[in-house]
């Protein structure tokens, strides 16, 4: 069990100062060899609500995998990797995924993480590899395990379980009520800590903007616009309505960002760090980023096409009203739509002004940077050079985030072409580095 002067230590880097009643509670009921399914909303922390009992449960002096966490999409893989280091525990962490190289993975699980992240399609590729020892593993995580269910990844963690002889602990999340777990996973005792309900949806304005179907796309454009520059996500069906409602808003100047599972993931990584990092404030998506996504500070959830199933519309509406936050979630409805049953409660009609203008651009520019972690580059590198050598005052650099090979940096967009030449082509640790623009 942590003590308190643990979680001051790891919330600290968090910027956290108390932990909310579903993470204590977590605390106080998880035990080594019991198995517990945390019930909550998208951006109510049940990161942490794992996350600390496991920490509790690892032993410094074993040097093999100790705690397994998979994950049904790599960007959660790599969000919760991204957590756990910042939290500075002082036990090894690593995050395995398809799409990145295998080799780097295999080369990291050489040296064995206490703590192994990823996704079930490639962490059952590493046992059948024999990467790393499944001996250890003591508690296993299943994040996020409907959409893992969902997603068809049943095979692959049947077969991971079936690896894992000193397993004695499972951790089940979900944002919505289960109604089957399967017999694979083996819960015995389960402990059920359930905040579906301690969600308050009074924080979350529903407001219907009707259209015809001919002026569908004309009244998204409107709508954006009359949003203006805080950040928003528009959720589509398909990924075919995304790249044409992209199309449109590209030739109306709109800044934005795409998301959805045909893109590769390093150009799925980069959108979404501009869209956190300011540089675009509209992300249309796929229900792809409707959880487990770490994207802060939405006000805004824009449904062009409404889901088939009411879980979908929950998760999408996750996104804001986090927290205690407000949130507004827009229905774009036309003649041909039916309003589905689950939209329950009073929604506001409005009209929407067909004349506003066209947004500010955002204030922030992402720039690429040819060098990252196996150049030995870290975020303090990059400010001394950008501040240094590129005469940056602090507030116009913003966020850094430092990757394998290369890292990105957020500039105030007013100062980019003056920045990058006095730093493109300059030294970062005895490496010449490119700077430019991310495309």
């Amino acid at each position: 069990m942590l003590t308190h002067p643990d979680l001051k230590r790891f919330l600290t880097p968090l910027n956290i100062t108390d932990l909310n009643n579903m993470q204590k509670e977590s605390l106080e009921r998880y035990d080594s060899g019991q198995d517990m399914l945390l019930l909550a909303p998208t951006g109510t922390g049940k990161t942490l609500a794992f996350f600390l009992p496991l920490i509790g449960q690892l032993d410094l002096e074993q040097n093999e995998v100790q705690a397994l966490v998979l994950v049904p999409s790599r960007e959660l893989a790599l969000q919760l990797e991204h957590v756990f280091k910042t939290m500075n525990t002082g036990f090894k962490v690593n995050c395995c995924y398809g799409g990145h190289s295998m080799k780097t993975e295999m080369n990291n699980l050489m040296h064995p993480p206490a703590v192994l992240i990823g996704t079930p399609g490639r962490i059952a590729d590493h046992l059948k590899r024999k990467s790393f020892s499944a001996t250890g593993v003591r508690i296993l995580v299943l994040d996020e395990f409907d959409k893992s269910l969902e997603f068809g990844f049943e095979d692959d963690m049947t077969f991971i379980v079936r690896q894992l002889p000193a397993l004695n602990s499972r951790i089940l999340t979900s944002a919505t009520n289960m109604t089957r777990i399967p017999p694979f996973v083996g819960t015995s005792n389960l402990q059920v800590l359930n905040y579906t309900m301690d969600h308050s949806s009074a924080l979350l304005e529903l407001v219907t903007v009707s259209t015809t179907s001919a002026e569908k796309l004309e009244t998204l454009f409107a709508l954006i616009c009359h949003i203006g520059t805080e950040p928003m996500l528009v959720f589509c069906n398909h990924r075919e309505a995304v790249d044409r409602i992209s199309e449109l808003l590209f030739e109306r100047g709109i800044v934005h960002e795409v998301f959805h599972g045909g893109m590769e993931q390093e150009e799925r990584e980069r959108a979404l760090l501009k869209f956190r990092n300011g540089s675009h404030h509209v992300l249309i998506t796929t229900d792809l980023a409707s959880r487990g996504l770490d994207i802060p500070g939405i006000s805004h959830i824009i449904h062009y096409q409404l889901p088939q199933k009411e879980d979908a519309f929950i998760h999408r509406n996750g996104r804001t009203a986090r927290m205690n936050a407000s949130g507004t979630a827009y229905l774009i409805i036309t003649e041909n739509d039916d309003q589905p049953d689950y939209i329950q409660g009073k929604t506001i009609d409005i009209q929407v002004p067909q004349d506003a203008h066209l947004p500010a651009q955002p204030e922030w520019e992402t720039l690429y940077i040819s060098g990252g972690k196996k150049d030995k580059i870290n975020k303090v590198d990059i400010v001394g050079l950008f501040l240094k050598k590129g005469k940056l005052d602090k507030e116009e650099l913003g966020l850094i985030e430092v990757k394998d090979n290369f890292s990105y940096a957020a500039v105030k967009r007013t100062r980019v072409n003056e920045l990058l030449k006095k730093v493109n082509n300059q030294k970062l640790k005895k490496k010449k580095v490119r700077v430019q623009i991310a495309l």
